[in-house]
């Protein structure tokens, strides 16, 4: 029965139903309740970094070398020491149990078939131990301060036994930011425990069958597993917005957490260039252009414009990462050749969990993996490690800071 279950799941999202990202998104919002949706769908306030981000790739323009045969592409790059098939790394996504039972664990168990990391929020729904035997690749663990300093220290004690091989740590989020989708579709109220809040918002989870019927089988509200209360157990769900606003990362902070761990730090949510240097100073491994996919701080600039700010300040001392926006193969090499090592996507994968589970995010990775390719072909680059910026035209003011 489960054998005929993943093969339905798996028929859901191949051609020609599923080409691209947007057709998982579209996939997505049948499956899943509204208020379920616009949590992966959603930005903060007007919106205007989130559409950004998308829109910001269109005006960036390829030069391809024609006439030029490229019968393979190289698509392979190091990031951190680790070797991945594809410049590419599944973004740590909170909640993702919401969206498929056992989401997080679907999400790794997909990376790692296709050889790439998985980075793994700390507001998930599964410990982290599972997470860990559910994927063959590079694990990464985001590191978030909800519950406090020995809650943090105990997670990064865990990530260590688990084999997790890099921590990310966000910076980005003093508090949560204003996601005034989540507020219209009752998200409060339904995480309350009075009834008569509930009722008027209720009706958006009952007609969705489907999902509710998997919700609760996967044991229904989940809790945060990696996020461990001394005396009490994993922080509950209702509590982690009031938690958040106690929990904001200093650059100070960098020091306990780097005596707490000895491997690679990734340090992700950087705007700007003097915040890029910041992170050089401290030790940090890699960085992630990001803006927490405009979830956070609506009006600051699109990450693919920072880009090159960014990789200047840093004069190829770390490594530099970019998300936000990513929605074709063709938005990944526009980052590479502007100078990011590799990206990562949250969204993309996000709709393809919510549409199909694992083996939507297979699908997810599988579109951009081939639209890269394809390319990659089309500029005449026979390999990712080729491209910088004389195949792209990028406009003048994003170059003068």
């Amino acid at each position: 029965m489960f054998r005929f279950a993943q093969h339905d799941k798996t028929r859901s999202v191949e051609p020609p139903r599923v080409l691209n990202v947007e057709d998982l998104r579209r996939a997505a919002k049948r499956r899943l309740p509204r208020v379920v949706f616009d949590y992966i769908d959603g930005g903060a306030e007007d919106e205007r970094t989130l559409r950004a981000n998308c829109h910001a790739f269109e005006e960036v323009t390829f030069r391809p070398r024609c006439a030029v045969a490229t019968p393979a592409c190289d698509l392979r790059v190091s990031v951190l020491g680790k070797s991945l098939s594809t410049p590419l790394i599944l973004a740590p996504v909170g909640s993702s149990r919401l969206m498929y039972p056992r989401g997080e664990e679907a999400a790794a168990s997909a990376a790692g078939a296709a050889g790439i990391a998985y980075a793994l929020s700390t507001l998930s729904g599964c410990r982290l131990e599972d997470v860990a035997d559910a994927s063959k690749g590079p694990l990464w663990y985001q590191l978030y301060l909800v519950g406090g300093r020995d809650c943090a220290l105990s997670a990064i004690e865990r990530a260590k036994a688990a084999g997790f091989s890099a921590l990310v740590v966000t910076i980005d989020t003093a508090v949560a930011g204003m996601r005034e989708r989540d507020l219209r579709n009752g998200a409060k109220e339904l995480l309350s425990g009075n009834l008569g809040s509930k009722l008027p918002f209720v009706s958006q989870l009952l007609i969705k069958p489907h999902w509710l019927a998997a919700f609760l089988a996967d044991g229904g509200l989940m809790k945060f597993q990696n996020v461990v209360i001394p005396g009490k157990g994993p922080m509950l769900y209702a509590d982690v917005t009031a938690a958040l606003e106690h929990a904001a990362v200093t650059w100070d902070d960098l020091n306990w957490i780097r005596q707490a761990w000895s491997l690679p730090i990734v340090i992700k949510g950087i705007h700007t260039g003097d915040d890029a240097r910041r992170a050089v100073d401290v030790g940090a491994s890699a960085l992630v252009v990001s803006n927490h996919g405009g979830r956070q701080l609506d009006s600051v600039a699109p990450t693919l414009r920072i880009l090159p700010e960014v990789v200047a300040s840093v004069g190829g001392h770390i490594e530099v990462l970019l998300d936000g926006g990513i929605r074709r193969g063709s938005d990944i090499v526009k980052a590479l050749c502007l100078g990011a090592r590799a990206v990562m996507v949250g969204r993309a994968y996000a709709y393809g969990l919510g549409a199909a589970g694992g083996p939507g995010v297979a699908r997810a990775i599988e579109i951009l993996r081939t639209d890269l390719v394809r390319t990659l072909k089309l500029l005449g680059c026979a390999s990712i490690a080729e491209l910088d910026r004389s195949y792209v035209d990028v406009p003048a003011d994003w170059l003068g800071k």
